[in-house]
């Protein structure tokens, strides 16, 4: 689909890229040419990761575990990286969720979801941008969000706020940094299963024929959304700035997804709660 080298002497770093949807692009990266960093708090996981793309595609696959939620160690991982070189693109991909009924919510677990997925990727955008801006490199930030910030969704709220806000990031750095020649784009993926995101959102018990109900009858597939964003982090869409494309099969113009929750029995919710802090 896209000229081979597309991403050739792209430095490319994916938060949450050693599983999933992250792994995912991060493989078709480095597949069109690119350099790639990927990081995450599991160094076994992205080692092994690593290992799988250099074999089947060559080319330079870094890892660095890092705990984005602390600001602190951001810093720390992004010195590293720039005193090797700069970065060319930041993928926000890390984040965290799970149903709830949310009067249930804890301060504490409203932050297990707010600080990876809200506070990580602002970490990371300006440990980014503020070093492009330094030294006068143009950068891309692409943020991968969800069509929760275009309906809102129910059971899932610290989630669709903090998407919300890193969208609000998107538009608003779109303006102040694009005349220093940084982009900032996202996706709003619906429904690409993964093992980890399925088992939060997805849990025995809740409708197993919503995938059918999709406008287009299915689910979207890794590949379909790597190709999406190789293209956004690629300079061929060098002039698509502040946007967030959705990739979803138009299945947020029928629902947010989260309705049938509304029918789930206070047992339900309760088995719920008790599996995710067995979890």
């Amino acid at each position: 689909m896209f000229e081979k080298g597309l991403l050739a002497k792209k430095r490319i770093l994916v938060t949450g890229g050693g599983s999933g949807l992250g792994a995912a692009m991060g493989r078709r990266f480095v597949e069109l040419g690119a350099e790639l960093i990927i990081c995450g708090r599991r160094l076994e996981l992205l080692e092994a990761t690593a290992a799988q793309m250099r074999s089947e595609f060559g080319g330079k696959v870094s890892v660095v575990r890092c705990d984005i939620r602390d600001g602190g160690a951001v810093e720390a991982m992004m010195d590293a990286l720039w005193r090797e070189a700069p970065l060319d693109v930041l993928v926000n991909n890390a984040a965290a969720t799970f149903i709830a009924q949310t009067e249930h919510l804890s301060f504490r677990a409203a932050d297990a979801i707010l600080a990876p997925t809200l506070h990580g990727a602002m970490y990371c955008t300006l440990g980014a941008g503020k070093r492009w801006i330094e030294g006068a490199h143009k950068g891309v930030v692409l943020s991968i969000l969800s069509t929760s910030t275009i309906t809102g969704r129910a059971f899932t709220v610290p989630s669709a706020m903090a998407k919300s806000a890193i969208l609000a990031m998107t538009r608003s750095l779109a303006v102040e940094w694009g005349p220093k020649g940084i982009r900032t784009v996202a996706i709003a993926p619906g429904a690409f299963p993964t093992p980890g995101a399925s088992g939060q959102l997805r849990p025995e018990g809740r409708d197993d024929k919503w995938s059918s109900k999709n406008p287009l009858g299915r689910v979207g597939e890794h590949g379909e959304l790597a190709d999406l964003a190789s293209f956004l982090i690629s300079d061929r869409a060098g002039y698509i700035n502040g946007e967030m494309v959705v990739q979803d099969g138009g299945a947020h113009l029928r629902s947010s997804g989260a309705e049938d929750l509304l029918q789930w029995t206070d047992a339900q919710w309760e088995k719920q709660r008790t599996a995710r802090s067995k979890g």
